[in-house]
């Protein structure tokens, strides 16, 4: 089928020319390290209302496709409720309940652990690290998504054991929806860390696609997608699944209400349930900056209160110690300055 969307004009990667920089590490009254990057932030109709850097970069959104990937799952007609459609979209941090929940996705399809087509791995949370006496591929990060891959497959006939190929049925219905949401043509993809396609999108285009999805929660919005908002409304009811307790996407969506998801690679979005939307990537790769920016781009558009978010930031931002004290900040860049 050919799609009616027009080419991404001039797509271009993310430079450093076409970056402003978003924070600054600071330690010891010295500026240590700095991070470069754009973002964007949009309404629920996808207009711009600010934009730092170069917005209209190509970039690979990693773990930030993962709601649309979701969502492609609902669509194929499984039905997933409560934490089950969470760690559909989530990049979780291994604990037990996790793992009880992707176990429960793949008995649903009659799969094991072993039809898992992501790598095996440790844990992100630490007192699960711990205790696991070997990588699995259930601990993965990405297991969720991956055991609802094989739901969709069992529901509609197709190949299990190919799940991740890029001409698979499953993977052709994603590039439709990453089509759809975004408002850009699908020209390109790479291979994510967990094996499944992901497709480039610019940043833009990203926050749009995010927009759409969060402002779906909306009784009569424009372009409500009734999938999309049963994902959302999922994930603001278990936040802890999508991340884990006390990690920056599960305080930011349980303190403000907000659908926060982080991608590797310095890439992070959100999206409050009025539609408005920002994405942002970070140059350098680094992921500490992205809860801190994003929260500012959303309350400098009055999205988001600005006290609630101080407190999350509060909360999440890393410390700069040293020895056993702070010595030091993460604070805004100037590239964030109005």
């Amino acid at each position: 089928m050919t799609d009616p969307r027009p080419a991404v004009p001039s797509r271009h990667p993310l430079t450093a020319s076409g970056s402003v920089e978003l924070a600054v590490l600071e330690r010891s009254g010295w500026d240590e390290s700095r991070h470069l990057g754009a973002g964007v932030v949009v309404d629920a109709d996808g207009h711009e209302l600010r934009r730092v850097g170069d917005a209209d970069a190509t970039i690979y959104p990693r773990s930030c496709l993962k709601p649309l990937q979701a969502l492609t799952v609902l669509r194929s007609g499984v039905s997933l409720d409560g934490p089950q459609a969470v760690l559909a979209t989530a990049s979780h941090a291994g604990t037990r309940a996790h793992l009880d929940v992707v176990e429960a996705l793949l008995g649903r399809s009659g799969s094991t652990e072993d039809d898992l087509l992501c790598p095996p791995d440790w844990p992100g949370d630490r007192a699960s690290a711990r205790e696991a006496s070997a990588k699995r591929r259930l601990a993965m990060n990405c297991s969720g998504k991956h055991a609802s891959f094989l739901l969709a497959c069992s529901e509609n006939g197709w190949d299990p054991s190919s799940y991740v190929a890029t001409d698979h049925p499953l993977q052709a219905a994603v590039r439709e929806t990453v089509a759809e949401f975004t408002g850009e043509t699908v020209d390109h993809a790479g291979v994510d860390g967990c094996g499944a396609p992901v497709i480039a999108t610019t940043v833009v285009g990203l926050a749009r696609a995010i927009a759409r999805i969060t402002g779906s929660v909306r009784p009569t919005g424009a372009g409500r997608d009734d999938h999309a908002a049963h994902l959302v409304e999922a994930v603001l009811g278990d936040a802890w699944a999508i991340d884990g307790p006390g990690r920056a996407n599960t305080v930011t969506i349980d303190e403000l209400g907000v659908l926060a998801k982080l991608g590797a690679e310095g890439v992070m979005v959100m999206g409050t349930t009025d539609g408005v939307a920002v994405a942002v990537k970070v140059l350098d790769g680094n992921v500490r900056a992205g809860t801190l920016v994003a929260l500012r781009l959303l309350v400098d558009e009055g999205a988001v209160d600005a006290a609630a978010a101080d407190r999350v930031i509060e909360h999440t931002l890393e410390k700069v110690t040293g020895g056993d004290g702070l010595v030091g900040r993460i604070r805004l860049g100037s590239g964030l300055a109005r």
